[in-house]
Parts: structure tokens; C-alpha cells; sequence
């Protein structure tokens, strides 16, 4: 059969809709008035005939042509590319691409690392199928999306954009439903003005079909994003959504299906709590299809979890650590950064996701975002993990790729380093890094990073000298306090402890002193606490075999505030001749001060027994108070199995070099 072909100059771009905006405030930034039609110059017309159908073609920008077939071949869901030097898109019947078609368009596009890429792609499909010609936009907008806009924002200008956006507008009651939605959350994220002719058409079309039921929960959830992108959560069109979405079963989703509505509702949907009921619902059906999820759901479902900021759900954090464990070699930079960061939200590890990350980070730690690295160190931080093989590949990659972390990332990390009291093998040449970074980005820390990070190098004994001067200034403190609502308590602990640190440990130090009036009292009041609190049953059985030892409970005394802000768990006066003074003894008469540190498991890192590094802190300044120091380890004390065992220990831990009699 003959095919009628004619020919129909492409809309102007600001006609059909493609008008780059930017997300507050509106703004129209490309649009293309009517010209006449190139082929009418020469005629007598008075008028454009281009409406009429135009025989002749010229290639000019604003009147590009396209070929359509007779309304009879017309059908939903496919789009037609026809191979000519000008992109020319049709809605046919013939030819719909098959499964197998698809999926090998699919994997073209993904390898595509450039919008020319994709265009010079699109050019070379004989047919494509509306959600084919949907994902071509997301995958433009893959490339082309830098925060709030777009890099090159003149992509839009390309025929090839136009012809699409052209035909969605001209058969969007034609598009499949998960053409359609596809499509709108395309533009969206292409930052096309909501007001344009395309969107508003594609949203009515949306909308109405949206009213009659759409069938799935997966097509739901993309409307939803789209309408969030448009108009933010308390659009009218959204609540529609969502009440659809309420009226489901979550028993019978897939967990494709539960990842999208929960990453709909942690874009602020259920502010009022009014998704409770679902959440619940959601959350006990994901809990028996975790071991299905696939590292793409895992990561969104810990990620949707800590923006809900949902209470109630260990069992499901459990589980999905465990199909995290499976996923780990296998997750991307951003969805290991999900994981960690929901992990850390709820306070939960285990040892086979410990392991798991211990055998990864060392063989990524060149490679890896430089955001993924930080947030590994944190999560070992967080949980008191001091995994030598991951702090010692880390350390050793932040000399060679210094340059490429941002000073909260390098702030985060040395932080991480002091928690834990981690030197690392070369630490010459980390922190001359660190130094260098200091020196040549000072002005871009900001000031609570920069005081993270200085207070975290004397955790490790590196003293930050040229630059603690510059933190005790009236101008930097003004800062901090400007950063916040004032200067908390935690930061001015911090700065106290850099100045008992300059005062023990730094003579020559001749700068500026930091004013009283940011001084704190103690490193152990709530908010600000710089030491860990001693455990309350080990500080009772020491304190009872103390007794036993010294004969009384006034030869002792626990909880004692010294000048330099530490709290000694015990302290035991000596005179001149090494004998046992009252706790309340004059200090005219004290010849020495033995301070007894009875520490927990928590002062230590988690399974080793190197101390933390503010224990260690602590006990360093101690000495250089004139302090005996005597540890009371809790490994240890929890082998001493009776009362004369005790007795013996102490003694022998406190006067290693006096003999007793009797016991």
C-alpha cells in the first residue's frame, strides 16, 4: 500500500514546552518567536503557508519538518525515528519494539557518556517505544543535572530534544501510563517550566488518568515524584497519589514496590504523621523480603528509614544489615554511603558487616569517592572499631589524594583518627598534609570543622600551634558563635581542652590566651563531655577492695574536679614518706597524688585494648600534672574472683614497691 507522506514543520521550542526553569522562581530562559517560513520568502503569499503544507524543505532551525503516518497506523506507545539529517518522530503501529529491543536500547544508553552520545543514539533506532523515548530524557538529565540546574542548559536547544518533547506533547493521550508518568518526572528533572504547554499537558493527561485508577504502585510512586518536583509536597495532586497508594495492600508489593513509596514518602509527604498506619504496614512486609532486595533497595530503604527518622524498626534495620553483608563488595560509592549513614542513624553493626567493609575499604580506598572514604572512617569512629588494615590503607591514600577531599571531609576524617587515638604508621607525612591543607585552605574550613579538626590532632599528640592562635582570636570565636545559635557546650570544651593542651604541652607557645569566659569547668558535664564516665558496678567493687586495702573509706576520694577541668575516679594523698594521708588532708602537707583510672570497656576501642584517644588525652595532661597514674582495666579486674584477689591486685597496682604484713 502507497504510504501518504506530508510534511509538518516542527513547533517552535517555546511552543511545545522545552523552557529551561530554574527550581524557585520560575523563569522562562528560551523561547523562539514565529518567523516566516523560510520556503514563503520568494512567493507571493501574503501569508505563511506552511499551515498548508509547505513543498518545499529547508532545514532551517525554527521550522524543522517531520513525516507522520495516516491517522489509521496511529497508535499508543511507540515512537518512530527516521534516519534523516533533521530527527523526525512518528506514532506507528508497526514494528513495536520487542522485549529483547528494548533492553539492548537500555544497555546503549546506560553506556552513553554523553548527551551527543545519546542523540547520535536516538538517530540510529529504527523504532523506540515511549518509555524508550522517557528514558533518553532521564538519561540526559543523568548527565546533564548539577545540583539545582543543569551544566549546559543549551542541550534542551538540540532538535533532538525538541522533536521529543514535540510528539509527547502532540500524543500524550496515547502514551502508555508508564510512558507517561515516565516522561513527566523526565521533564521535571530536565528543569522544563511547569507552566509550558508540554508539561502542563502531559500533568492534565496525568491527572485524568489518575482518576480513572493507574493500575500500579510503581506508577503511583512516579507521578508522585514528579508532582513533589513541581510543587512540593502539599500539592492537591500529590494527597490524590497518595490516597491511592493507602488504598493498597504492601503485603503484595514487590520490594521494587516498597523502595518507590517509601522514597516518596521521605520527600516530606507525611509530615503530620498522617502515613503512619502505611509505614507500619510497609515496615512489616519489608521485613520478610529483605533477603530479596537487590543493593539498590537496601541502600534507598536505610536511607528512607533515617529521613523518616522512624523509631520502631530494628527488626528491619537488622535484617537489612544482614542483606547489606551479601551486597557490600558490590555497592556503588553513593549506595555504600546509604548504608553507613542509615547503620549510623540507628546505632547498629554487626561483626559480619564489620568484616565485610574491612575487606573492601583497603582495595578502595585510592578509588573511592572521596565522600565514601570519610564516611567508612566514620563508621568506625561511631562504633569504636579501630580496624588497623582500614585506617592504615585510608591514611595512606589521604597523602596522595589530599587534594581531592573537601575540608569537611578532611576534618571528619582526622576526627575520626582522634576518636580512636589511631596513629598511623607514616604520621610525618599525613599530617604535613594536613598542615599544607591548613595553609593553603584555611579560609575555606568552616569554623566548627576547624575546630573538629585542631582539637582532634591533640588527641594524637600533634600540636597545631601556628593555628591555635587564630582559633583563641575575638574574630574566629565571633564566628563560631554566628555559625549557631552561640557557641554550645561541646565546642567550648574543646576550646578549654586546646588550651590546657597549649598551657602542658606547648612552652614556647606565646599567642593569644583564650578569655575566661569560654573556659568550662569540668570535660565530664553533660554536653560537653571530653572524658567517659566511669562504670558504675567496676567503680563499686574497686572502691569496696580499696576499703579492704587502706583500711577506710576516708583514705580515698572519687569524683575529684582537678583545676584542669579532669574528674579523677579516685585519688589517694601520700606525704613524704609514702604514707596514706586523708582524702580531705590539707594540700600543704600532700607530697603526692596517685590517680587511680578504673576503666571500662568503654574508655577502650571496641575489642582491642588500646584506649580511646580522649582516655589517653586525659591521662597524658595527668601526668604532666604531677599525677601518678595507675589503670584499673576492667580485662583485668573481671578476672579477679574473690575478695583477697582484689585486695592483692590493688596493692600491688597501687604500691608495687611496699610489703603488707598481713591481709
Amino acid at each position: 500500500m502507497a504510504q501518504k507522506v506530508f510534511l509538518k514543520s516542527l513547533t517552535p521550542v517555546g511552543q511545545f514546552g522545552v523552557q529551561r526553569y530554574l527550581p524557585t522562581g520560575y523563569t522562562r530562559l528560551l523561547g523562539l518567536s514565529k518567523g516566516p517560513c523560510v520556503t514563503c520568502l520568494g512567493s507571493s503569499a501574503t501569508c505563511c503557508i506552511q499551515k498548508q503544507g509547505c513543498r518545499r524543505f529547508q532545514p532551517v532551525y525554527r521550522s524543522l519538518t517531520t513525516i507522520v503516518r495516516e491517522p489509521s497506523f496511529i497508535a499508543s506507545s511507540s515512537v518512530g525515528l527516521h534516519k534523516d539529517s533533521i530527527p523526525r518522530f512518528c506514532l506507528t503501529q508497526l514494528h513495536r519494539p520487542s522485549s529483547a529491543e528494548e533492553q539492548a536500547f537500555q544497555e546503549s544508553l546506560a553506556r552513553c557518556s554523553s548527551c551527543r552520545l545519546i542523540f547520535k543514539l536516538l538517530q540510529s533506532v529504527e523504532m523506540m517505544s515511549d518509555t524508550m523515548a522517557a528514558a533518553a530524557l532521564h538519561r540526559v538529565a543523568d548527565l546533564e543535572r548539577e545540583g539545582n540546574s543543569l551544566r549546559d542548559p543549551s542541550v534542551l536547544e538540540n532538535d533532538v530534544i525538541r522533536a521529543l518533547c514535540l510528539q509527547m506533547e502532540q500524543d500524550a493521550a496515547r502514551l502508555t501510563d508508564a510512558g507517561l508518568v515516565s516522561a513527566l518526572l523526565a521533564c521535571t528533572r530536565l528543569y522544563l517550566d511547569p507552566s509550558s504547554s508540554l508539561m502542563v499537558c502531559l500533568v492534565s493527561e496525568s491527572e485524568a488518568r489518575l482518576d480513572r485508577g493507574m493500575k500500579t504502585v510503581g506508577q503511583l510512586c512516579v507521578l508522585g515524584q514528579a508532582v513533589q518536583a513541581m510543587s512540593g509536597p502539599d500539592s492537591a495532586l500529590l494527597s490524590k497519589v497518595i490516597k491511592q497508594i493507602q488504598q493498597q495492600k504492601p503485603s503484595c508489593w514487590s520490594p521494587a514496590e516498597l523502595v518507590s513509596v517509601y522514597r516518596l514518602l521521605e520527600g516530606g509527604v507525611d509530615t503530620e504523621g498522617k502515613c503512619s498506619q502505611l509505614l507500619n504496614a510497609m515496615h512489616a512486609h519489608a521485613v520478610t523480603v529483605t533477603h530479596s532486595m537487590d543493593p539498590a533497595a537496601v541502600s534507598g530503604l536505610f536511607s528512607a528509614l533515617r529521613i523518616l527518622n522512624q523509631s520502631r524498626v530494628m527488626p528491619l534495620v537488622i535484617n537489612l544489615c544482614k542483606q547489606a553483608v551479601r551486597h557490600v563488595p558490590h555497592f556503588s560509592d553513593a549506595e555504600l554511603n546509604q548504608v553507613l549513614e542509615g547503620l549510623m542513624h540507628f546505632g547498629h553493626s554487626d561483626r559480619y558487616f564489620v568484616a565485610a567493609l574491612e575487606r573492601k575499604a583497603p582495595k578502595v580506598a585510592f578509588t573511592s569517592d572521596p565522600e565514601t572514604v570519610t564516611k567508612v572512617i566514620e563508621f568506625f569512629s561511631r562504633r569504636n572499631i579501630l580496624s588497623t588494615q582500614v585506617f592504615d590503607a585510608i591514611a595512606e591514600s589521604f597523602v596522595y589524594r589530599a587534594e581531592d577531599y573537601s575540608t569537611s571531609q578532611v576534618s571528619r576524617q582526622i576526627m575520626g583518627f582522634g576518636k580512636l587515638g589511631y596513629r598511623p604508621p607514616d604520621a610525618v607525612k599525613l599530617f604535613r598534609k594536613v598542615e599544607l591543607i591548613l595553609h593553603t585552605r584555611f579560609s575555606q574550613f568552616q569554623p566548627r570543622a576547624l575546630l573538629n579538626l585542631l582539637h582532634s590532632c591533640i588527641l594524637v599528640e600533634r600540636f597545631p600551634v601556628n593555628y591555635v592562635s587564630k582559633v583563641f582570636s575575638s574574630f574566629f570565636l565571633q564566628q563560631l558563635e554566628e555559625e549557631g545559635a552561640g557557641i554550645n557546650r561541646m565546642a567550648l570544651a574543646q576550646l578549654t581542652q586546646l588550651y590546657v593542651t597549649v598551657k602542658l604541652e606547648c612552652p614556647s607557645y606565646m599567642g593569644p590566651k583564650l578569655h575566661s569566659k569560654y573556659h568550662v569547668k569540668s570535660f565530664l558535664a553533660p554536653g560537653q563531655r571530653l572524658e567517659t564516665s566511669v562504670h558504675y558496678q567496676l567503680d563499686n567493687s574497686v572502691k569496696v577492695g580499696l576499703v579492704d586495702l587502706l583500711g577506710s573509706r576516708s583514705y580515698f576520694g572519687s569524683q575529684v574536679l582537678t583545676p584542669y577541668c579532669y574528674t579523677l575516679d579516685v585519688e589517694i594523698k601520700l606525704d613524704e614518706e609514702g604514707c596514706v594521708l586523708p582524702a580531705s588532708q590539707n594540700d600543704a602537707e600532700v607530697f603526692k597524688r596517685i590517680a587511680l583510672c578504673i576503666n571500662g570497656q568503654d574508655r577502650f576501642t571496641s575489642g582491642t585494648r588500646q584506649l580511646l584517644g580522649k582516655e589517653a588525652t586525659k591521662q597524658r595532661h595527668l601526668r604532666l600534672l604531677g599525677y601518678e597514674v595507675v589503670q584499673i582495666p576492667f580485662y583485668e579486674f573481671e578476672k579477679l574472683k574473690s575478695q583477697e584477689k582484689v585486695v592483692k591486685y590493688l596493692h600491688k597496682k597501687i604500691f608495687p614497691h611496699s610489703y603488707r604484713l598481713s591481709w
